[in-house]
């Protein structure tokens, strides 16, 4: 396949020959008989996205996706990897499941479906689940997460970060103390008690994300911080990382982009865990993912079938939709305001989060003898959102008509295209 034209990184424009899976050769006006050829002019050209932290609901409740609808719908937002959390039903906490969902992935082909196990039993918080077996099954699981809950208990978090650390994994936490979060509904402040709202106070996340780096530093170990959501988070991974704590963080496009004045409207969209918060924390957010501080862009794709979601706001269960929209809500927020180049916003949801996953064919850079991991991007494309319109089963999208720069035209998976004129090619 030759891709003519393309600019990688956003630089000058190139012929990119694909052969046998992997990037052959890159050059001004390439020639190749017989090739299938793709007209890239003024696309830029990215390594394929790795989402850390995405939820493809199956097994258990494929009403709302499965790993096919999720899959097809992280290739057309440029993916070319993606973690599937483990709060499936039943729960990925054993070998068993874990290689189900992956094999799963494997039937689907059009991404890398990398599963995440569960750190604990049931996600219930009493005792460790089975990380070896996790991580010598097929599956070769070095994600752990109990995401929706937290590892709330210091001497298991402890245990867990020492016991991952052998197998060269990391603890991904969901970071809330769940104390300070009963009947949580809303980011605490004066929006919540003008709206009737039971609050999620910052403090609910930045105590956990204090008491984890002490954690990590203390054992040595890798932990890796689940949808950071306030500028206080930020300052404590500011804090952590001067000290040479072995922690990354992850943020979503949400939190980069919508704030806690979404609640007003009690439209049940806009309500997600960890909470939209304020204006002050989303630039903290923006500012800390443009110097580093936070590391990579996650989504939390998190679908919900029509009654879930659909009720009123007290009882609808928390998440968004996030696959196809985030690379276009990353430019919106970090690369028009200059905060991220286009090799930045490489480094963030492809590079990075391709290492903290231990991934080692992806984050690649687009280079001669690479894989042909890769996506092509329209950055002058501009459309408001239609939810019934995306690929996931689920609509509980929070960008519905809202208008968004950029487009995945095109999504190559080691070589082979997945997704070509902005349509999935399966």
């Amino acid at each position: 396949m030759l891709i003519k034209g393309a600019k990688p990184y956003g630089e000058d424009a190139v012929d990119l020959l694909v052969e046998d899976g992997r990037i052959a050769a890159i050059g001004d006006e390439l020639t190749v008989p017989g090739a299938d050829v793709v007209q890239a002019a003024g696309l830029v050209a990215l390594p394929g996205l790795v989402d850390l932290h995405t939820h493809l609901r199956e097994p258990g409740r494929e009403d709302a996706e499965t790993v096919e609808t999720g899959s097809r719908a992280a290739a057309l937002g440029g993916y070319t990897a993606v973690h599937a959390m483990a709060n499936t039903d039943p729960v990925a906490d054993t070998a068993g499941v874990v290689e189900q969902v992956w094999r799963l992935g494997q039937q689907a082909g059009l991404v890398d479906v990398v599963p995440v196990g569960a750190v604990t039993v049931g996600l219930r918080g009493e005792r460790l689940a089975e990380l070896g077996a996790m991580a010598d099954s097929a599956a070769r699981v070095r994600v752990f997460s109990d995401d929706g809950h937290c590892v709330a208990d210091p001497a298991l978090m402890r245990r867990a970060l020492e016991y991952v650390k052998a197998l060269d994994g990391v603890v991904a936490q969901h970071a809330e103390e769940p104390r300070l979060t009963v009947g949580a509904q809303m980011n605490e402040g004066d929006r919540s008690a003008r709206l009737g709202l039971t609050g999620w106070p910052a403090a609910a996340e930045e105590a956990v994300i204090a008491r984890d780096v002490l954690l990590a530093g203390h054992v040595g170990a890798r932990l890796h911080v689940c949808h950071v959501s306030t500028a206080g988070s930020v300052e404590i991974l500011r804090w952590a990382k001067s000290r040479g704590v072995q922690v990354t963080a992850e943020v979503t496009p949400h939190h980069l982009l919508l704030t806690d004045e979404c609640a007003e409207s009690y439209d049940p969209v806009f309500k997600v865990n960890p909470p939209l918060r304020t204006e002050a924390d989303v630039q903290a957010l923006r500012a800390g993912l443009a110097d580093g501080t936070i590391d990579a862009v996650a989504t939390d794709h998190a679908p919900h079938a029509v009654e879930d979601k659909e009720s009123e706001w007290a009882s609808a269960r928390p998440g968004m939709l996030g696959l196809e929209q985030a690379l276009a809500v990353v430019v919106q927020t970090m690369v028009e305001p200059g905060l991220l180049d286009w090799r930045g916003v490489a480094e963030r949801m492809s590079v990075a989060p391709a290492a903290i996953g231990r991934l080692e064919s992806h984050g690649r850079p687009l280079a001669v003898g690479e894989p042909a991991n890769l996506l092509l991007l329209d950055p002058a494309h501009r459309a408001p959102v239609d939810p019934a319109a995306l690929a996931s089963r689920s609509r509980n999208s929070p960008y519905a008509g809202r208008e968004l720069p950029g487009r995945v035209v095109a999504t190559f998976l080691r070589g082979t295209a997945t997704v070509l004129d902005g349509k999935a090619t399966r």
